[in-house]
């Protein structure tokens, strides 16, 4: 069982945990469109690649 200080504690540094996750976005929000551009294209080649695999493992479970 918690104490009613490990509570407290608990939900103060909650918050300022997300107010500080929260500033240091907004912070580096413009950094981020620079540095990564064209992100969502290697995101997108590591799906793919998970699908292929997926679809090879399947396709040979269902021949055999």
């Amino acid at each position: 069982m918690l104490s009613r200080g490990q509570i407290i504690f608990a939900i103060v540094f909650f918050v300022a945990f997300v107010i500080a996750i929260t500033w240091a976005y907004t912070k580096d929000k413009q950094g981020n469109r620079a540095f990564f551009k064209g992100s969502y294209k290697v995101l997108l080649f590591i799906v793919l690649v998970f699908f292929l695999l997926f679809g090879i493992v399947k396709m040979k479970h269902w021949m055999f």
